[in-house]
């Protein structure tokens, strides 16, 4: 068909030729395949008046707003759905915290002894004070803060059941959590600290020069335990000395290779009940402003971000930084003489060491420098220790549970140089296996001794 309306065409614009045997036959063949050329060409001419009559007919507004309304709708079902499909249920504090605020919002509550001195505030730094005493006065009154004091606000709080599976989605999702309101929330809090039912003296240690002198790693701002110390330091006794960052210096932040100013780091051992702290280093995330926060929190709660030097001469550049040293509630503390070349590392020592460099506050809780803090201290507080009756509570990761998992997904993010990573997982085998023999062994000798005192069972 294609071959003759080319034919066809060809003829009927070029000159007629002689008429030879067959030519009619031929033309009217011709003619027949002409009439859906024809029929074609008046829908083409149809297509070309129709396209302009549509363009002025939607080119009214009313029309173009109900197209657009129907899209938007369309939009907002299909999210909708998405979204309950996608729900989880919120975990218990001891498994799974809430992944709302991701792995790195941690809560801690500081223990101290029953024999601790408390005095008034004191305003000027003991930069080496072999034994600082622990000082602190509360702020707020609170009532009894027994840990059931509570109302029966969350009491008919319903979970939905978790979601099947989503291989599209396999990141952290929100899940919903049921918080008291801030001011049952402050009534909560517990008005005595919670002395250690067993460690009563705790020291760090402090050495001038640190040696390695075993080839496991180590650093000279956390020192090099050796395995035995570290083994030592899980044992809980009353008396303890342990290695905890700081090593070089006799204060945390003076002198130390992670130094902070005087004048903060009195601003850093005042008394506080609660403190929130953050950090940004090499300038790598923008301080995320916290939301919903009471207007009792923002009198009684300090906020601080530790930054290094690098981010602070951006912070100052773009004039984020005010003469208060403050971006919005965070206070600003600038650390000097920085420990690590890696930023990541540098923000790891405020946050496994807030107990050092606030030595005065009760709780505390960590957020990483790009999340951003969207409940209320105090109701935060109350619904993952408080209530509870406890001491520590950190979020669980929605994927990762395992040591060697991490580090292989470390390696592939390329946070860390493979090779360290290797090297310190190598050495968490090894530390595997040797504690495998040493309980292999163990038992043996158990076994042995059984027999020796019975030898009638040594044939069973």
């Amino acid at each position: 068909m294609t071959g003759l309306s080319l034919d066809l065409r060809t003829q009927s614009y070029g000159s007629p030729q002689q008429p030879q045997n067959g030519s009619l036959q031929t033309q009217n063949g011709f003619a027949s395949a002409r009439k859906p050329s024809r029929m074609s060409l008046t829908g083409s001419r149809e297509k070309d008046k129709l396209l302009p009559f549509l363009c002025r007919y939607l080119s009214r507004k009313k029309i173009v707003m109900m197209v657009l309304g129907l899209f938007a709708l369309m939009a907002f079902l299909s999210g909708f759905f998405n979204a309950n499909r996608e729900d989880v249920s919120e975990s218990t504090i001891f498994n799974h915290f809430s992944d709302a605020y991701n792995t790195s919002l941690q809560f801690s509550k500081t223990f101290r002894s029953q024999n601790d001195d408390i005095s008034n505030i004191q305003t000027t730094l003991s930069v080496c004070e072999e034994n600082p005493p622990t000082r602190h006065t509360s702020s707020l009154s609170h009532s009894t803060g027994s840990v059931s004091f509570h109302s029966n606000f969350c009491r008919n709080f319903a979970f939905p059941p978790p979601p099947p599976g989503d291989r599209r989605r396999p990141g952290p999702r929100p899940c919903p959590v049921c918080y008291l309101p801030v001011e049952e929330a402050m009534a909560s809090m517990p008005s005595t600290t919670s002395p250690s039912p067993v460690l009563q003296h705790l020291t760090y240690f402090h050495e001038e020069t640190s040696t390695k002198t075993e080839p496991h790693e180590g650093s000279d701002f956390g020192g090099y335990p050796s395995i035995k110390q570290r083994n030592e330091s899980f044992d809980i006794k009353e008396s303890m000395t342990v290695h905890c960052g700081f090593v070089k210096g006799c204060r945390p932040g003076y002198k130390t290779g992670f130094d902070i100013d005087v004048s903060d780091l009195v601003e850093l051992e005042q008394s506080h009940d609660i403190i929130v702290a953050s950090a940004i280093f090499g300038n790598y995330d923008v301080i995320q402003q916290p939301t919903k926060i009471s207007e009792a929190a923002r009198e009684n709660i300090p906020f601080y971000m530790f930054i290094d030097e690098e981010t602070e001469a951006f912070m100052r550049n773009s004039s984020a930084l005010d003469y208060r040293m403050k971006v919005g509630l965070w206070r600003i503390i600038v650390v000097h003489n920085i420990p690590y070349t890696d930023s990541r590392r540098n923000g790891k020592v405020p946050k496994l060491l807030l107990h050092r460099l606030f030595p005065n506050v009760r709780y505390s809780i960590w957020i990483d420098g790009k999340l951003q803090l969207v409940v209320d201290p105090y109701q935060l507080l109350e619904r993952f220790l408080w209530r509870h009756n406890a001491t520590f509570a950190i979020s669980k990761h929605y994927r990762r549970f395992d040591v060697f998992e991490e580090a292989e997904a470390n390696k592939a993010a390329g946070k860390y140089d493979n090779a360290s990573i290797d090297y310190q997982i190598n050495f968490y085998r090894n530390e595997v296996k040797k504690s495998a023999v040493k309980r292999g062994k163990g038992e043996r000798r158990s076994r042995s001794k059984r027999h020796l005192k019975n030898p009638g069972n040594r044939d069973n």
